[in-house]
């Protein structure tokens, strides 16, 4: 027999949501600001992701004068979280990197699981740089969005926050 209701997923979710908050990792007061004019992004997702497409065509449109490094990782499925992890990792030790997106297009629960793992959101707090994380779509939220530094309601989202308009820095000047 099983609950009849929000199933054993959510439920999953619910607890290690309250078990991480109970330490502290979504508490705004850790969480740090992004750089006002960055030098360079890195950018953790899929490679044939529409997540990268999309972020890479933000930032094309709006601050060309950001270097962008795709640091890829498998984003759905029992492989994702440790390579997400680890991939966050390196994206936060890169030198150049002052700001670091996870991002990856919508889908269910069961999809974006893997952003609920808690290696994934541990990595996303112990990374070298701010994290803006622009996971699934504007009601999709999982718990590398709660700990991430900055949580972005979509992959283009998440390029809009890190960098500044490129037309708006020189009117600045």
């Amino acid at each position: 027999m099983r609950r009849q209701g929000v199933g054993s997923l959510w439920e999953q979710f619910q607890r290690l949501k309250a078990e991480l908050a109970a330490e502290g990792l979504f508490e705004a007061g850790r969480k740090r600001g992004l750089p006002a004019m960055p030098r360079g992004i890195g950018v953790v997702t899929s490679t044939g992701a529409a997540a990268w497409h999309d972020v890479m065509t933000a930032f094309q449109r709006r601050a060309p004068q950001v270097e962008v490094v795709l640091v890829p990782s498998a984003v759905q499925g029992a492989e994702a979280p440790p390579a997400l992890a680890a991939a966050l990792h390196r994206a936060g030790s890169l030198a150049g990197v002052d700001t670091v997106l996870l991002v990856r297009g919508g889908g269910s629960l069961e999809d974006l699981w893997a952003f609920n793992d808690e290696r994934v959101v541990r990595a996303v707090v112990a990374c070298a740089r701010p994290v803006i994380c622009g996971v699934g779509h504007e009601s999709d939220v999982t718990l590398a969005d709660l700990a991430a530094d900055l949580r972005a309601p979509t992959p283009t989202a998440a390029a809009e926050l890190a960098a500044p308009e490129q037309a708006e820095q020189l009117r600045a000047l």
